[in-house]
């Protein structure tokens, strides 16, 4: 059986959509009956969840694909999902999961415990045949995992190596869903272009720089969704981003900047949402070379930026000044003793002297636009506007958002002195632990640019995965925030709400904590 459409089905929908994207031209185009428009920030890198690291593609993904287990809604919190129930073993190393038996792949194929198996096996396992059509950057979600193994047809069971608290969450996260194994045995490498899960909708085109297609997937185990198809496009500019909504090009926009957030929110055809989450935007600073190898002109930095003007001013109110590298919204985990950076510019000069590094130039990666990133170019040339103030000298680099991305994370060694960063995580483990452990280097694979190293850190993030008592973990990952404050690897900016703007026709939707876009339930009048 397959799932796809139907020839004339698909010439229909990419006529409607291809006249959609024409009239988006001109003041008040109106989008296709039922077909759902919208402006992403960015052209995303790949389709294969397993592959993916940011937000922009999370929100694409999320529609195509399912995993064991998947957050309710409006919470971090795990419920079933391809999975229907589990059980874990008394020591917190096994987990058994029942498997739904009434679900296929979008390419026919069944879902079954096989797959489940083939997909870990697939990310952890260097010997395995199609090993090679990775990258997994964030496999070591996983790394917990001894063996996954098929204990019935639907039914998998995963024997950790110790205790890994995060474990249901990272399930639930874009790295943990389930992708078809015949569909990767079919297209290899390419199975980034060519998408196939279990998800309420399936992959219908890509046409790169210009839109991603999905389509209603009619046997969908939850229910077939209201949204005949689903237009992601990719508007990098977030003025034409404004530009289409105003005119009706698109029905939905994410990130929307905030100078435009309550113009919007004025108007009766459109409806604004704000959602907070566990949102942190911060400058990675580069520990191994040059000045910020210096703790005191890393905090000189976090003493030089006027951070609460930066949230007023530039950002209008829509985010608080970040104090540390935990999201606020992780409320029992956060360190709530403390308090943000203060602006300090003379304690700044004083210890830039102290260092010897007055006058020092600097060069700084910023971005045109990327997952919760922040009105990126005005924020970075206030930064640099603020940074002059004592003396510095700094040097704006501006890519792309995917170029960004990978000029960072592949490290700022020998490259930039600092760079722009947000991430969106789902469990306060996620950030610390891909982007501050020692043995996250970007030669490692991990996400620490900037090469911070603290053997206490590491310590006390081991400690917090392998404790299955939230009040222990709580304790540890409190310490953790008070040294990483101290040691200042980052400066800490910003905890952003997310925002979306929607067509007043656009029905059911809403923004989750995860930062996920989750449109199974939306509906066009």
């Amino acid at each position: 059986m397959t799932l796809k459409s139907s020839g004339t089905h698909r010439w229909l929908l990419s006529t409607l959509v291809t006249t959609a994207l024409v009239a988006a031209s001109h003041a008040l185009a109106q989008t296709p009956p039922n077909v759902l428009i919208v402006g992403q920030i960015a052209e995303p890198k790949a389709l294969d969840p397993a592959q993916v690291t940011a937000v922009n593609d999370f929100r694409i993904v999320m529609n195509l694909y399912d995993g064991l287990v998947r957050y309710a809604d409006g919470s971090l919190e795990v419920e079933p999902s391809l999975a229907s129930e589990w059980t874990i073993s008394d020591d917190g190393t096994v987990y058994t999961f029942t498997l739904r038996d009434d679900v296929n792949f979008h390419d026919g194929s069944a879902f079954n415990a096989e797959a489940v198996v083939f997909n870990f096996e697939r990310m952890l396992d260097e010997e395995h045949p199609y090993h090679d059509t990775g990258p997994f950057p964030l496999a070591f979600f996983f790394d917990a995992i001894d063996s996954v193994e098929a204990t019935g047809d639907h039914e998998v069971t995963f024997q950790l190596e110790e205790p890994y608290a995060p474990f249901l969450s990272n399930l639930a996260y874009p790295t943990g869903l389930i992708v078809s194994p015949a569909a990767i045995e079919q297209y290899g490498e390419e199975i980034a272009r060519n998408p196939s899960g279990t998800g309420p909708f399936q992959f219908e085109e890509w046409q790169s720089n210009s839109r991603v297609v999905v389509t209603r997937n009619e046997q969908y185990w939850d229910g077939a969704p209201s949204l005949e198809a689903v237009v992601f496009r990719p508007i990098t500019d977030a003025n034409t981003r404004v530009a289409e909504m105003l005119s009706g090009g698109i029905d939905l926009m994410v990130e929307v900047p905030p100078d435009n957030l309550a113009s919007m929110a004025s108007e009766t055809t459109f409806d604004v949402y704000e959602q907070a989450g566990p949102h942190v935007w911060f400058l990675i600073l580069n520990t191994r070379e040059g000045p910020f190898e210096n703790q005191s002109m890393r905090q000189a930095i976090n003493f030089a930026i006027d951070k609460q003007s930066l949230v007023e001013n530039v950002l209008q109110g829509t985010a608080e000044v970040a104090a540390g590298p935990t999201p606020p919204a992780f409320e029992w985990a956060y360190n709530e003793e403390l308090d943000p950076y203060p602006y300090d510019p003379e304690k700044a000069r004083e210890l830039i002297s102290d260092a010897g590094y007055e006058g020092a130039e600097l060069t700084f990666y910023v971005t045109e636009g990327g997952s919760g990133m922040l009105d990126p170019i005005p924020m970075g040339t206030a930064i640099q506007a603020d940074l002059a103030e004592v003396g510095l000298e700094v040097n704006i680099e501006t890519y792309e958002w995917n170029t960004f991305l990978d000029r960072v994370n592949s490290g700022l060694e020998g490259k930039a002195d600092m760079a722009q960063m947000a991430w969106m995580t789902n469990d306060p483990d996620t950030l610390p632990f891909l982007a501050l452990r020692s043995d996250a280097m970007p030669e490692s694979g991990g996400f620490n640019s900037g090469y911070y190293s603290n053997a206490k850190v590491d310590e006390l993030l081991e400690q917090a995965r392998r404790s299955v008592d939230q009040d222990e973990r709580a304790a540890l990952y409190r310490e953790m925030q008070a040294i990483v404050h101290e040691d200042a690897p980052w400066a800490f900016i910003a905890n952003w709400k997310q925002n979306a703007v929607a067509s007043a026709n656009v029905e059911n939707f809403q923004l989750q904590p995860s930062f996920f876009l989750l449109l199974h339930d939306v509906e066009k009048r």
